[in-house]
């Protein structure tokens, strides 16, 4: 196991190659980078919620640098919440892929999926950006009908082949944050910012309600813990979950609050149980509860999962738990975070029979905990 201190990465060290067009099709409206009116970009990052997160820098700095253009998001119709209100998108496109899978012998699903395509081709497209790497993302930006295309090239990918529907492909630097990977494929037009930025959604309803539910737990000050995670090997085991609140309200005078998605209410009662403390609890919120929920936390605990990196990107103090996807990556970039890392195999698959993430301790999580909140409150 190893404590990181993340890092804000360089933006001076974000120079990419960007491969040039290789079909025959011309390169229709642009003209390296110049600021015409008319035009239009398309981003392609379907889900999840993490991902969506990290490429938010990437629209920003695409409408800093063209701020005449229009800007378009594609994404999944769950997800579309998280780009509501967001200045520098003139609309959102959001789709059902996961509903299209599930009936795709319906005639219904053949008529929405015809009619999102339609909507896509409904604007010409000046370039289609596509931050996924996904054969279905490289698809969607191929559909829209804009003759340029740009992906990250075939080693920065999941699935390598997609890139074939690029006419552009970035090489971002070694060892890059996902956020500068995407800042890689805006670089290509000529895009660029100086610092990362994350428009959030935010509500006046969600932040009372939030507020409600603090006072009526006497929970001003309070830790927020997310136990949950995308696949198992990524998330720390329930019994230590449990033994950290136990400690944590044995040295600490913060209220412990859990987080966690409707499917995840089982775990985060079993590990409520499992404490047997006083002064822990769960929040149920949506999306846009969570944020104002984690605007106000003194520190965020938690693996690799959507809930963390929208704790980074409203600037809330981190101690994350890694394991096996590489926080140099995918982790918090606030210089001051703190990472537990047990250094597994960097591994993205989704194995039904992994075991939970090991070989970090609760009293090494528990010390991490202490270390970040003098950092951040003294």
């Amino acid at each position: 196991m190893a404590i990181l201190g993340m890092r804000w990465p360089g933006l001076e060290a974000r120079a990419t190659a960007c491969g040039r067009p290789t079909l025959e099709w011309g390169m229709g409206a642009w003209q390296g980078g110049m600021k015409d009116p008319a035009q239009r970009y398309l981003i392609v990052r379907l889900s999840s919620i993490g991902d969506i997160v990290h490429a938010l820098p990437a629209a920003a700095a695409l409408a800093e640098t063209f701020p005449d253009a229009h800007i378009h998001w594609v994404v999944e119709k769950r997800y579309a919440v998280l780009l509501a209100g967001n200045p520098h998108l003139h609309r959102v496109i959001a789709i059902d892929t996961l509903g299209w899978r599930r009936n795709l012998t319906s005639s219904e699903t053949f008529k929405e999926i015809w009619s999102g395509v339609a909507d896509l081709r409904s604007d010409p497209y000046t370039a289609a950006l596509d931050f996924q790497g996904l054969w279905k993302s490289a698809l969607v930006a191929w559909l829209s009908g804009s003759a340029e295309r740009i992906g990250l090239g075939e080693r920065w990918i999941r699935e390598p082949s997609a890139a074939a529907l690029y006419t552009q492909k970035a090489s971002p630097r070694e060892g890059a944050h996902v956020v500068e990977e995407s800042l890689a494929v805006v670089a290509c037009l000529g895009a660029h910012t100086d610092h990362w930025r994350f428009p959030l959604p935010w509500y006046e309803e969600d932040d009372n309600y939030v507020e409600e539910q603090l006072a009526a737990f006497d929970s001003k000050e309070f830790i927020l813990i997310n136990p949950g995670g995308g696949w198992r090997s990524k998330c720390w085991a329930p019994e230590n979950y449990s033994g950290l609140i136990r400690q944590l309200r044995g040295v600490r005078r913060e209220k412990i609050i859990l987080s966690g998605s409707p499917s995840e209410e089982g775990l985060i009662a079993g590990i409520l149980k499992g404490a047997g403390t006083s002064g822990a609890l769960y929040l149920p919120t949506t999306l846009v509860q969570l944020i104002a929920l984690a605007r106000r936390a003194r520190l965020f605990i938690g693996g690799d999962t959507g809930p963390l990196h929208l704790a980074a990107a409203v600037g809330t103090p981190i101690v994350g738990i890694y394991g096996p996807t590489d926080p140099a990556r995918n982790g918090p970039f606030a210089a001051e975070d703190l990472v537990l890392y047990n250094h597994a195999r960097v591994d993205h698959t989704r194995s039904p029979g992994a075991g939970y993430l090991a070989g970090i301790s609760v009293e090494a999580v528990v010390a991490a905990a202490e270390e970040r909140l003098m950092r951040a409150h003294g």
